[in-house]
């Protein structure tokens, strides 16, 4: 999952519900499991697919019109609920680098960032205009820059800037997670203690 950011430029799929919580994106009896691998096959797996394990076409993430997005555009307050990490390795495991919301619940925002999933928040107003361009043409593709921090809707020509940590930023674009980044400033670690011991 580790991968190194850029610019993303993307079809997305929309899910324009509110208030999507872990469960639901990672249903609690798939919580046993302690390894990343197969978590993206149950993302949303109570809506994505019948008692009897059929895919729901009305489903979103079913539609062939969205097939190889990696852009996620959701409603407002995403990720609510409890602190499951699984949630972000679901949306990692799936194949989303990129999740667009009005409003990220804090734990699961950070969780997302740790697991190579970049949460964009943008103003309610942009979130339906991209719900509106997306429903108009599936095709509809979203730029987002991580260097310029700027997410652009292709079809308007609209652009918003969004924030995110410094050091979060610089992992992601270098493609370093919080073990990797502690590894590459050893030397510099070592120098800052040999500092204070003289």
């Amino acid at each position: 999952m580790k991968q190194k950011f850029d610019i993303i430029t993307s079809t997305c799929v929309p899910l324009p519900l509110e208030n999507i919580d872990t469960d639901q994106i990672i249903p609690a009896r798939f919580l046993k499991a302690t390894d990343k691998a197969g978590f993206g096959e149950n993302l949303f797996r109570d809506w994505r697919y019948d008692k009897d394990g059929q895919p729901i076409a009305s489903f979103p993430l079913n539609n062939p019109a969205y097939a190889g997005s990696v852009i996620l555009v959701a409603g407002k307050n995403f990720g609510s609920g409890s602190s499951r990490e699984h949630a972000a390795w679901a949306i990692a495991g799936y194949g989303f680098r990129v999740v667009i919301s009005s409003f990220f619940a804090d734990i699961h925002k950070n969780n997302e960032l740790n697991n190579f999933v970049l949460p964009v928040q943008v103003s309610e107003l942009f979130l339906q205009e991209l719900f509106q361009s997306i429903q108009t043409d599936p095709k509809t593709l979203v730029e987002v820059d991580l260097p310029r921090q700027t997410v652009t809707n292709k079809a308007t020509g609209h652009s918003e800037h969004f924030d995110i940590n410094g050091y979060k930023k610089h992992c992601l674009m270098n493609g370093l997670d919080d073990i990797d980044f502690l590894v590459a400033n050893k030397d510099k670690t070592e120098q800052w203690e040999q500092n204070l011991a003289s």
